[in-house]
């Protein structure tokens, strides 16, 4: 009907670790019916409705839904729908000091998958940083395991390498670990090992944001995929384009409701936080009854 806009997607959150720690903030959200945001660059505040008919679908991205399963139930309830974006690479406690532990972090996948469905639950190997100590032999070696893992809870395995950007290689060092870059050729080797591991599987590998990697098996990622949502969701109306968040994205329009700075899982390859002592400090002084995240 001409005058009312599409429902929205949620985005929750690339920002930050929602599911992980802020589930109470998000729950006071969806029963309240609205959410506020800053725009990271301007710091411009936005306010949008967060009702299930003004919400398309919410996206979800974490390394830990463990604290998300107690509130599926009233998330159905309240006639949300959603999919989720489960990060799990198994990475030494020297890249991820707060991460789960893999095997635990399958069961509570598997639940999620059995829950839903495996087309709800994409798992995500994601980035893949490799090192003088961390060859392209162990990094095949953990995606093998995951993936068998996993076999029969998702479809789809999203991955890129790491960016790595300044405050990040100065992490890294900081830490005495020195991130290597390989040739394009060096990856495209390892990721059609990975393409073959993950078709034993019957799963399916999507580069993010970065194109050169694609062909042989391995498809252009559309993390916010609108044609999945729609395929998911046919009775929620959806006209979302194209909207990349940097360059080579294939996402299409979403509402990230996270901030920056904000994570204490201290991933040391993580561009999303400046430093380790600021994300624990919002995690903590956070409100769970405030309208933003950061607020």
């Amino acid at each position: 009907m001409t005058g009312i806009p599409s429902p929205t997607i949620i985005s929750a959150s690339r920002r930050t670790d929602i599911p992980a720690f802020y589930m109470p903030w998000l729950m006071h959200r969806l029963r309240e019916g609205r959410v506020a945001y800053p725009n990271p660059f301007s710091g411009q505040v936005y306010e949008i409705p967060v009702t299930p008919e003004a919400v398309h679908s919410i996206v979800f991205w974490s390394k830990n839904f463990a604290p998300f399963l107690p509130h599926i139930q009233e998330i159905d309830g309240r006639g949300y729908c959603y999919v989720c974006h489960f990060t799990i690479t198994g990475a030494p406690r020297e890249l991820e000091p707060h991460t789960p532990p893999w095997q635990r972090s399958v069961d509570v996948f598997r639940c999620l998958a059995a829950h839903t469905s495996p087309r709800h639950v994409q798992w995500r190997f994601d980035p893949i940083l490799m090192t003088r100590h961390m060859t392209a032999q162990d990094v095949a070696a953990r995606f093998r395991q995951i993936a068998a893992a996993l076999a029969g809870s998702t479809h789809r395995c999203y991955l890129s390498f790491a960016t790595l950007y300044r405050k990040v290689s100065g992490r890294l060092a900081a830490q005495g670990i020195r991130a290597i870059d390989p040739p394009l050729a060096e990856k495209k080797a390892l990721l059609a090992d990975l393409a073959g591991i993950a078709a034993q599987h019957d799963i399916a590998l999507y580069a993010c944001c970065q194109d050169a990697l694609i062909g042989a098996g391995i498809h252009k990622a559309h993390c916010v995929d609108g044609d999945l949502l729609a395929d998911l969701f046919p009775d929620r109306p959806l006209a979302a384009g194209p909207r990349p968040t940097r360059d080579e994205c294939g996402c299409v329009a979403s509402r990230d409701i996270g901030a920056y700075d904000t994570c204490p899982l201290g991933c040391v390859y993580c561009y999303a936080n400046r430093d380790s002592a600021s994300p624990l400090a919002a995690f903590q002084s956070h409100s769970p009854d405030h309208v933003s995240l950061h607020g």
